[in-house]
């Protein structure tokens, strides 16, 4: 069995964003400027954020944080949105999900410019994604990609088993892995909380991606000998011998499922770092005018 390092992959990959960066700024060209949009204390948002900030100064990127409370109104922020969408400085910005109860997301979703989508959600890159079209790729499915092709992981004539169906993670794998492209021609199940036999369809899976939100949902007796296991969740479960009261695991059983996966990601550390890593990949592409000139 072999660990998908997505923490040590991110890195390899923000050295070479950061290179390039550097020759820009040699060259005296525009430096790449994400921004992002925090709406109030959620811990999960705040921490993600300040990774996206940190990733930003390590690779000599320019980034703006604006942070507003909850109370925000949806026109402030549908105005700020517009700012950022005008702006000839930004290159690519995101609004931190979830967002305040009292604020439409869809609608703030479909506010940004998709020139500037680089978190890949509006529904122009994602209509672009499934034609194949040039597009900002959504943020964690890309880093999945990434880390399938860079570990030389082939996908070609394979059976992938999603678990989960959400627009930011299974709906889009879905439609990548199929695609006619290097890393895709695979025949995909995409299975979900109405999937009858849900074990049975994981088993015969030569790549599963688990993106269902529970706990260690995907056990080893779930899955054949040999698949490549790929696990999005991250879940806090309870657990008082920490410090902090508990402990983050994913959607698969690690310690079991590692005794029959060829390769398994951890638990933090595997698809999370990657995330990050691709909101950079967009905003390079974006600086570039690489998908929209």
């Amino acid at each position: 069995m072999k660990i998908l390092d997505g923490k040590k992959l991110s890195e390899e990959i923000k050295n070479e964003i950061a290179q390039e960066v550097a020759g820009i700024k040699d060259a005296g060209g525009k430096i790449p400027h994400l921004a992002a949009v925090l709406i109030g204390h959620n811990p999960a948002s705040e921490s993600y954020v300040r990774s996206k900030v940190r990733s930003c100064d390590q690779v000599g990127f320019e980034s703006t944080l604006i942070r507003k409370d909850d109370s925000i109104t949806e026109e402030e922020l549908l105005e700020i949105i517009h700012e950022l969408n005008t702006s000839e400085d930004v290159d690519g910005f995101i609004v931190q999900l979830p967002l305040p109860k009292h604020i439409d997301e869809v609608k703030v979703t479909l506010a940004i410019d998709p020139k500037k989508d680089v978190d890949g959600f509006h529904p122009v890159n994602f209509g672009r994604m499934a034609q194949g079209l040039p597009c900002y790729l959504p943020a964690t499915p890309y880093g999945i990609l990434q880390m399938i092709e860079r570990y030389g992981i082939e996908t070609s004539g394979k059976h992938v088993v999603v678990v989960g169906r959400s627009n930011i993670v299974g709906t889009p794998m879905s439609i990548l892995l199929s695609r006619k492209a290097k890393t895709g021609n695979a025949t995909v199940t995409l299975t979900h909380s109405r999937t009858k036999d849900l074990a049975a369809e994981v088993s015969r899976a030569d790549i599963v991606i688990a993106a269902i939100g529970i706990p260690n949902f995907i056990s080893a007796d779930m899955i054949k000998e040999g698949a490549v296991i790929i696990d999005v969740g991250i879940n806090r479960v309870e657990d008082e011998t920490r410090k902090r009261g508990y402990r983050l695991v994913g959607d698969v059983d690690f310690d079991g499922v590692s005794e029959k996966a060829s390769y398994v990601t951890p638990v933090p550390g595997g698809v999370g770092p990657m995330t990050v890593t691709s909101l950079l990949m967009n905003t390079l592409k974006s600086s570039r005018k690489e998908i929209y000139g």
